[in-house]
């Protein structure tokens, strides 16, 4: 569950010299030893073992159940009905982006591809819209809002996109800043060769 379920490789126990929260705060959230679980049987299972998960098709039921997705599809992506309950979720596809050279929309369409859903050919001109968009706004709300709680404003905000960014697989100019275009969105190299 640590690995897999929500923490992301981390362990709760490196919760309190990562965050400086303290252990006591934890002891709701700690795992018993690998060797008790072991002992009594005890095993994590996911959904996805038993269904093939598919986000579309989880839409479409919720969706007879009362979900309501967007008019639009959500920045970064491809869909209206996934990631609407975080603003910062924008911000995190983009440094995705930034690090990896692919966004939300390339892990999407290759579910896609992968399902037969889309042509690989296809998938690529939707990837080439919709990857890398700089997040002035996340779900209707600007960029200056979502980080206003964080105390940093937009040439911060970009200051650190930039020096953080993979510069290994993006252009740059000849002072070594990033080439970027109209929207912001740094180019990547050999982009048209995909």
């Amino acid at each position: 569950m640590e690995e897999f379920g929500g923490l992301l490789g981390l362990r709760v126990s490196d919760l309190p010299v990562i965050e400086e929260i303290k252990t006591n705060d934890l002891v709701f959230y700690q795992y018993p030893e690998q060797i008790d679980l072991d002992h009594i049987g005890v095993t994590g299972l996911f959904l996805g073992y038993f269904i093939p998960w598919d986000g579309n098709s989880n839409a479409v039921i919720a969706q007879e159940h009362g979900f309501k997705t967007i008019d639009t599809i959500v920045e970064g992506s491809v869909v209206n009905y996934e990631n609407l309950d975080n603003y910062q979720t924008g911000i995190h596809d983009y440094f995705k982006y930034l690090k990896f050279g692919f966004g939300r929309a390339t892990d999407l369409l290759s579910m896609s591809i992968r399902r037969g859903k889309i042509t690989r050919e296809d998938a690529l001109q939707l990837v080439k819209v919709h990857d890398g968009i700089f997040p002035s706004t996340y779900l209707g709300k600007s960029l200056s809002d979502i980080l206003e709680p964080l105390n940093i404003n937009i040439s911060e905000f970009e200051k650190i996109c930039d020096r953080f960014t993979n510069k290994k697989i993006f252009k740059k100019n000849d002072d070594g800043s990033l080439k970027k275009d109209d929207s912001g969105r740094p180019l990547k190299i050999n982009y048209d060769n995909l």
